[in-house]
């Protein structure tokens, strides 16, 4: 669990708060354009909550599903209702690769919003896996909140060519969701309430355009509410966790108040190496990379933190490309990881990587157990017949991770 620790004057919530406040006049208004690559993903932009979260009524708690295909922005939208960078974002499709859990409060609402990976076609057993850990998640919650994103506006010419040969006015098609969306909604438990995002919603000025998109999504489910985002601007978060705190199961909180996530330091100490791999590398090489930690040892009071990563690839043109011409590439990964795991712990990090070979890791079960990628439950009989009803377009294979998005290119 990771948490405030006794030992400092203030929690890591209470400092990554502090932090964020501090740095609130020097953030820049809009998102770092694409070529913009520190290593260190930016964090989302300040929210200012349109009213007070009310303090009303009786104690709720519940589990939050965050369900979507890949890039639409559900990892950058659990670090915007956060207000802190925790999970990973990169270019790379499939980046999120296990549910990873953030808790929110909001008013007399505990919310357990819990990223997943995005669902898709899956080629390999990862990838079987990964779309396990996103089904589970959502037969378990108690509320699940369906993303999707603006599709992009698309002009076609209305009719033929006239007799002279001019050609026929570009016309917009009129926006309709995407054929995995429907799919995946009508594969939602019946009975779960369910929210509608509609994220990256700065794609398009005239929002009367997505009347059609949304009565078609209608068709499939009756939502309980539905909101417009942007994730990577904060915009619309504060509307959401407010429709999403009354659909929360009366009960009381399962969390102290200090606590973020269910997740130990060292898994995102691994993620944060994996997160600089994708950022840094092109290609087969960000599907094919695992990161596990050897050693984890972490002194008492607010001594150095020390960790032993070690990084599996597929082949040995992997290696080769990971650790550089002098091992430059490997030094420059590990220094934006230890650079990103001081600022989670507030503490001296000393990280070594090594690289080895680890052949079809991505197609073992017992290697991926070891990897820590479990599956998180259903049969592969099930899996098989949900998964052949995906549409086959490239933006929803793992070919070759983990889902996800990069709002901070895609915006």
């Amino acid at each position: 669990m990771l948490h405030g620790q006794a030992k400092r004057a203030l929690s890591l919530q209470e400092r990554l708060a502090l932090k964020a406040r501090a740095a609130e006049p020097q953030k820049p208004a809009l998102p770092p354009p694409p070529e913009h690559r520190t290593g260190v993903a930016p964090p989302p932009a300040p929210r200012k909550p349109m009213r007070p979260a009310s303090m009303e009524g009786p104690s709720r708690s519940g589990r939050v599903a965050l369900i979507g295909r890949p890039n639409v922005g559900k990892s950058t939208l659990l670090n915007a209702a956060l207000e802190q960078q925790l999970t990973i974002v990169s270019p790379t499709p499939q980046t999120t690769r296990d549910s990873i859990l953030g808790v929110v409060r909001r008013g007399r609402a505990e919310i357990a919003l819990l990223d997943t990976p995005g669902l898709h076609r899956a080629r390999t057993e990862l990838g079987r896996v990964m779309n396990a850990t996103a089904r589970e998640a959502a037969r378990n919650a108690d509320v699940v909140v369906f993303v999707i994103d603006v599709p992009k506006l698309v002009k076609v010419r209305a009719g033929a060519a006239d007799e002279e040969g001019a050609k026929a006015p570009r016309a917009e098609r009129p926006l309709a969701p995407h054929p995995g969306d429907l799919t995946l909604l009508a594969d939602i438990g019946e009975g779960i309430p369910t929210i509608l995002v509609v994220n990256k919603i700065d794609r398009i000025r005239d929002k009367t355009k997505l009347l059609p998109l949304l009565e078609a999504l209608g068709k499939v489910r009756e939502f309980v509410a539905v909101v417009p985002i942007s994730a990577i601007r904060s915009a619309g978060i504060d509307r959401l966790l407010d429709e999403v705190a009354a659909v929360c199961p009366e009960g009381e909180h399962q969390y102290d108040a200090d606590d973020i996530t269910d997740r130990p330091t060292r898994f995102f100490a691994a993620e944060y190496v994996r997160e600089q791999i994708l950022h840094a590398t092109q290609a087969e090489v960000p599907h094919s990379v695992a990161v596990s930690i050897e050693n984890f040892h972490e002194p008492p009071g607010a001594g150095t933190l020390h960790i032993d990563a070690t990084i599996a690839v597929d082949r040995d043109g992997q290696k080769r490309i990971l650790i550089g011409t002098g091992g430059e590439m490997l030094k420059r990964i590990g220094t934006q990881a230890r650079l990103r795991i001081e600022e989670l712990t507030g503490r001296k990090v000393n990280l070594k990587l090594w690289v080895k070979i680890t052949p079809a890791w991505r197609e073992s079960r017992e290697m991926l157990g070891e990897l820590g990628y479990k599956r998180g439950g259903g049969s592969t009989e099930t899996e098989t017949v949900i998964e052949a009803e995906l549409p086959g377009e490239a933006e929803l294979e793992d070919g070759d991770d983990d889902e996800e998005e990069n709002e901070e290119n895609s915006q």
